[in-house]
């Protein structure tokens, strides 16, 4: 059921979160202590804010209702900012997060240690570098488990 909500949101709703300005970085169908919920993550280049959130809510609750995607099973609306601290996932995560440091965890260890941060120099489809102590090392995406931005303050 949940692959077929995202589905439904992916197809119908997302296009209308895109054409105000947002970009849906994910979409989640999942029981909580509440009940079902379906969460939109939004973001933009400036951050997302309440008003952001409350905006792109009422803009898409009417066509939630129009697409019925859970058939009818009910559900709690979300729309909420992905945090500071959220995985890298997307292409613009990663151009965002350039030249800045990341923590990089792996599904196995390489030399000891699952566990790596440094600076994300380069990426592409399949692979990441990052600049550890002055060392580059080139990671294949698919041996990643974790990738998240290191959050200084």
């Amino acid at each position: 059921m949940a692959g077929k909500v995202k589905t439904i949101c992916e197809e119908k709703v997302v296009p209308v979160i895109e054409n105000m300005g947002y970009e849906v970085v994910e979409i989640e169908y999942a029981k909580k202590s509440d009940g079902m919920n379906l969460i939109f993550y939004i973001d933009k280049d400036e951050g997302i804010n309440i008003e952001d959130c409350e905006l792109v809510s009422r803009a898409i609750d009417p066509l939630l209702e129009e697409v019925n995607p859970t058939d009818d099973a009910p559900y709690i609306l979300s729309v909420s900012s992905p945090g500071i601290d959220r995985p890298l996932k997307t292409e613009r995560d990663f151009k965002r997060n350039l030249g800045k440091e990341i923590s990089v965890t792996l599904f196995a260890k390489i030399d000891g240690t699952k566990n790596f941060e440094g600076v994300l120099e380069e990426y592409d489809e399949n692979t990441l570098t990052i600049l550890v102590k002055g060392k580059q090392i080139k990671f294949e995406k698919s041996k990643i488990a974790h990738i998240v931005p290191v959050i200084k303050f």
